[in-house]
């Protein structure tokens, strides 16, 4: 693969600074003229425009994950996130049922009831960082009940959370994988491996007795679904605080009408999506819109621009609680490996939000004000000071 690509000015301003404190002026510019560029500050295409993301999303086929590149596959080996096909199949088929619409359902009181528990404890501090104190404590909480391994308690499962997602960074941004990381999925894997040896109900348990996985393979798919199902519903949840805080106007409109929460929710998703981008590898020389795209290229695709494309959602660096059409965004991904924590995400991200609402009617920004967004492939506000 070459590393220079010429006939693409833009992609060959970008750095990795840019993309991870503050892309979208510059996805802007390329989704309007570089919808595909080539980017060699980490070797590959980015892709920007809405319907060219959606097409390669779509065609896993052309546009595969099965790839040794693949930065989580590195982390946790192969996994529904890394494979395709039949294959891809065979590990995400198993995990379904439980993140289905009406089973995420009949989580809503237990995570409600968790939330409150957060609240009622920061309430005498009068003061606290929402994202380390409430977002992240509850999504964490959530995915120890879903999980159900054995002996292990929110905290030990944050601190892998922590260190394998930081793995999955590191080697996208062009580093070998931290020792931290490895570590972490070897922690995960002991649990796991306690837990089916258990026999329980867990999710782990199942899926060992009623599939076809191997034990490793129940290991890697249960890695994906720790850090996926708490970076898209701790960092969504962050993302919607920060905005709020920063708009005392959009707080009170919730307060007075609860109907929009749901809404609310699917701005932030589209304003700041929890992965800014999905990685594909081109099966075969194509065309991707006018790029040419040669076999074995790494494709990465933006979440983020397409979110903000003025076609879709007019007006779109402004956040707008009452946006008709913010469920439009790509924030899930499209195709077969939209995200299966779909329905958890949203619902825990309103409730987290409807309990603020209820318990800490007079929440406002601190002083300092809430931090912005950060992030290379998963992005959020590194931490929401407010005070009650």
């Amino acid at each position: 693969m070459n590393a220079e690509r010429p006939g693409y000015p833009l992609g060959a301003e970008v750095t990795l600074e840019q993309l991870t404190r503050d892309p979208h002026p510059l996805l802007a510019r390329m989704r309007e003229q570089e919808p595909v560029s080539w980017v060699p500050v980490f070797s590959g295409w980015l892709v920007t425009g809405r319907e060219l993301a959606i097409a390669a999303m779509r065609d896993a086929a052309t546009f595969t994950v099965d790839d040794p590149r693949f930065s989580t596959s590195q982390v946790i080996g192969p996994s529904m996130l890394s494979l395709d096909g039949a294959e891809h199949a065979r590990h995400r088929t198993p995990f379904v049922a439980p993140f289905t619409a009406p089973s995420v359902q009949e989580l809503g009181d237990r995570i409600r009831e968790r939330a409150k528990q957060l609240l009622r404890d920061l309430a005498p501090q009068a003061g606290a960082d929402l994202r380390s104190a409430y977002a992240a404590p509850l999504a964490i909480g959530v995915m120890t009940d879903t999980l159900g391994l054995e002996g292990v308690q929110s905290a030990e499962l944050w601190s892998w959370y922590v260190d394998i997602v930081a793995a999955v960074d590191e080697v996208t941004a062009g580093h070998p994988v931290p020792s931290s990381g490895a570590e972490a999925f070897d922690r995960l894997k002991e649990a796991v491996t306690r837990t089916i040896s258990a026999d329980s109900d867990s999710m782990p348990g199942t899926v060992a007795r009623t599939g076809d996985l191997t034990p490793d393979e129940v290991v890697s798919n249960i890695a994906v679904l720790l850090f996926g199902g708490i970076v898209t519903t701790e960092a969504t949840t962050t993302t919607l605080l920060h905005q709020l805080l920063g708009s005392p106007e959009d707080w009170a409109a919730l307060l007075q009408d609860r109907a929009l929460v749901p809404r609310a929710v699917e701005e932030a998703l589209r304003f700041e999506p929890a992965a800014a981008v999905v990685d594909r590898y081109a099966t075969s020389n194509i065309f991707l819109g006018e790029a040419q795209i040669a076999e074995g290229d790494l494709v990465r695709i933006s979440l983020s621009a397409p979110n903000r494309d003025p076609d879709t959602f007019p007006e779109p660096d402004r956040f707008d609680i009452r946006r008709k059409n913010a469920n439009q965004h790509l924030a899930f991904a499209r195709g077969p490996h939209a995200c299966l924590g779909i329905h958890l995400a949203r619902l825990e991200a309103m409730i987290a939000v409807e309990t603020l609402l209820d318990r800490m009617p007079g929440l406002r920004a601190a002083e300092e004000g809430p931090k912005g967004p950060d992030g290379l492939i998963f992005r959020g506000p590194p931490s929401v000071e407010a005070i009650w």
